[in-house]
């Protein structure tokens, strides 16, 4: 068995079907404000920064697994995050609602084993839980899942048992202490797998075609028109001047997304549905999951998107079940 080497830095992918859950994982992990991040929601974004004594890049991805992605979309945004994080992430980070279906995030897993192989699920991923705030105050996150949520223990058991949280109700030291917990997961895996980083084929040939970029560029500001035995070598120093440019000008690269995606991507039906055969659809849809809403307040706020209907339903949803649910916190907290 080969020493295990700390890496400089600890490259780490965030991947959810909410941005904003995204972006909140990025500030809790390198203690940025939000305003301090890239505001296009279709690009990938990579921050910088120091995290419990480590130096860490944190890339933010779209969800390019989301069944609302194009093809084209999703080969370009992937195409960017391989670029952004080779020569290979020490980890993605799957970001995971626990009130809400996992069937996205689940898409997700298989689109990395399909891209990455097999161990960029079972070994590199670490499954981040967020929205736990929905749980009750004496309710423990490992209770809930195991109670109401065997779905999302199948996801985590796909992931090598790894999952996290790091939201808190105990203020900035208990959320110092959760970053610092994720980052030593992480590095407990990649002590596991015996592997610097994530590697593959697919990273391989990005790294290759980043670093012929970066030797492009370096000339090109050199202002040598030709490659030439009487030129200067590139130095390091040099390449990693042109780095991120370079990573973010290599083009997209061959990927069959709509391959990888075929199940997802599937055509709507020849014939749409009559309004009775559609209420149905959704009625079933939502009894599967009814035993994962454990509370009357989000069974209240799924009604509500069930009969409203679309993204707007989705919308009041929700937010009918989050004022519920705050106003039994109220109602709990007086009654102490």
């Amino acid at each position: 068995m080969s020493a295990w080497a700390q890496p400089s830095e600890l490259r780490l992918v965030v991947l959810g079907p909410k941005r904003a859950a995204n972006r909140a994982v990025v500030c809790s992990i390198l203690g940025l404000e939000d305003t301090q991040q890239g505001t296009n929601a279709h690009e990938c974004s990579k921050h910088r920064g120091e995290a419990a004594g480590r130096q860490v890049l944190v890339i933010s991805s779209p969800a390019w697994f989301s069944s609302a992605c194009s093809p084209e979309e999703r080969r370009k945004q992937l195409s960017s995050l391989v670029a952004l994080s080779t020569p290979g992430p020490h980890a993605f980070l799957l970001c995971v609602s626990v009130n809400q279906p996992a069937e996205d995030e689940t898409k997700a897993l298989e689109a990395l084993t399909k891209l990455f192989g097999p161990s960029a699920v079972s070994r590199n991923t670490v499954v981040l839980f967020t929205h736990t705030e929905e749980l009750g105050e004496e309710e423990q996150l490992e209770e809930y899942l195991v109670t109401w949520r065997k779905d999302l223990l199948a996801l985590v058991a796909r992931c090598g048992d790894r999952y996290h949280t790091l939201e808190s109700r105990g203020g900035e030291p208990e959320e110092k202490r959760a970053v610092e917990e994720l980052l030593e997961k992480v590095e407990q895996a990649l002590k596991e797998s015996e592997t610097p980083h994530l590697s593959c084929q697919l990273y391989q040939e990005a790294e290759d075609r980043v670093r012929a970029r970066q030797v492009e560029m370096v000339r090109q500001r050199r202002g040598e028109e030709h490659e030439s035995p009487t030129n200067p070598e590139v130095t390091e120093e040099e390449m990693e001047a042109v780095r991120e440019e370079a990573e973010r000008s290599v083009g997209d690269f061959n990927l069959d997304t709509e391959g990888i995606f075929s199940l997802s991507s599937m055509p709507p039906p020849c014939h749409p549905p009559s309004l009775l055969g559609g209420l149905w659809g959704k009625l079933t849809a939502w009894i599967r999951w009814l035993p994962t809403l454990v509370r009357r307040e989000a069974l209240l706020g799924a009604l509500v998107g069930l009969f409203v209907g679309g993204p707007f339903g989705g919308m009041v949803g929700a937010t009918v079940g989050s004022v519920a649910t705050e106003v039994g916190k109220r109602k709990a907290h007086k009654a102490k």
